[in-house]
């Protein structure tokens, strides 16, 4: 136990993990980092304050639910990431403007849907790319006019057919290429002449079966 190698450290605690709590105060985090695997839950709250963020980490993975909002405001990203991953989804509405885009992407990710709306605008792109994945009508609709084509192209990928006009004029091709292979022949038909290559293409490809699948012939 008194070993500075992490790994020996954690097999003594394997093999001894009733030793666990008594370790909560020794001196080398990594003791008390590794003993915070093994140690009572009921314990698990003495360390919620530990010096080291190595410990609040191994604690935000193991403390019970009802005590994990105590480590919502730990000055270090990734314990609070571990809590954004683990807080129950009615809880997570208070992180949603932490400071660190990686914790609002968690948040992002497990948030209720009803509620998933008010991360639409968040200044982080990865962020917004995760709300675009979840987001269902109308508020998807809300989002095609996204400062970021990425984000755009997510919409163009899940906004139901007959909406797809609201991006087939966007100032990305990848976004216009994305609408052209999911829109109906309407649509298509005012896509054909984009001035991209790719789009243009992408439209050639799909007109056809597009066309025989609602019983249109043309030469």
């Amino acid at each position: 136990m008194q070993d500075v190698y992490a790994r020996r450290i954690d097999r003594f605690f394997r093999w001894h993990p009733t030793l666990a709590d008594a370790q909560l105060a020794h001196p080398y985090f990594e003791v008390r980092a590794i003993a915070a695997r093994y140690v009572s839950v009921f314990r698990l709250g003495a360390l919620v304050d530990d010096p080291d963020e190595t410990v609040r980490m191994q604690v935000a993975m193991r403390l019970p639910l009802t005590q994990l909002a105590r480590l919502v405001d730990d000055p270090h990203r990734e314990v609070r990431i571990r809590v954004a991953h683990r807080l129950p989804a009615a809880e997570l509405a208070r992180m949603r403007s932490d400071p660190d885009y990686g914790v609002r992407e968690r948040v992002a990710l497990r948030l209720p849907l009803a509620i998933l709306p008010t991360m639409a605008h968040d200044p982080d792109r990865a962020v917004r790319l995760c709300v675009a994945q979840r987001l269902v009508m109308p508020a998807l609709l809300r989002m095609v006019d996204d400062a970021e084509p990425e984000v755009r192209r997510i919409v163009a990928e899940r906004l139901p057919v007959p909406l797809l006009s609201h991006l087939a004029h966007d100032a990305d091709w990848r976004v216009r290429w994305e609408v052209a292979q999911r829109a109906d022949a309407a649509l298509l038909a005012a896509l054909q002449d984009d001035p991209e290559e790719e789009v243009r293409d992408a439209v050639r490809a799909r007109r056809g079966p597009v066309l025989a699948s609602a019983g249109v012939t043309h030469g």
